[in-house]
């Protein structure tokens, strides 16, 4: 007869594409991101999901405007782990200079762009830029997920 074993609570969903390095990609992982969290019970509109999608738009927007290298896509990487109450978001690029970590920096006022970095300063817990192995580099932030969340779903 066989015997039951009890399963320990999935507390750590992870998603990870890559995307054409075009305005269309960025958006394509922007979406993506929020349908991937509401699948992984972070709905829709909430805060949470707010934040990251704020922060997958940025990141994705800088790979394609400031990393791009025709023919190489960027990489979008999620981690949701209820465990610590985070959900981590990567871009990546593969644009071979390494340059010094972009600094968030006020804008002139009559500027049409440039807030973007100080927006995730204001919605992400922690960011920062990693080297990878091979060209490029990981730009990250770190979004809190609220502790009365609906249960991570199985996908």
């Amino acid at each position: 007869m066989p015997t039951s074993h009890a399963q320990e609570a999935v507390t750590v969903s992870v998603f990870v594409q890559r995307f054409s390095a075009t305005r269309r990609g960025a958006r394509l992982a922007r979406r993506m991101a929020t349908f991937r969290l509401d699948l992984w019970g972070v709905p829709y509109g909430s805060p949470a999901s707010d934040a990251v999608a704020l922060v997958v738009a940025e990141f994705a927007a800088n790979a394609v405007l400031h990393a791009l290298v025709p023919g190489r896509d960027f990489e979008l990487r999620l981690c949701c782990d209820r465990a610590s109450g985070v959900v981590r978001v990567e871009v990546s690029d593969t644009h071979p200079a390494r340059s010094e970590p972009p600094r968030p920096a006020p804008a002139p006022a009559e500027a049409e762009g440039g807030r973007g970095l100080l927006l995730v300063e204001a919605v992400a817990a922690r960011w920062g830029v990693d080297e990878r192995e091979g060209p490029g580099k990981t730009v990250w932030a770190e979004c809190a997920l609220p502790s009365d969340s609906r249960p991570v779903r199985l996908s």
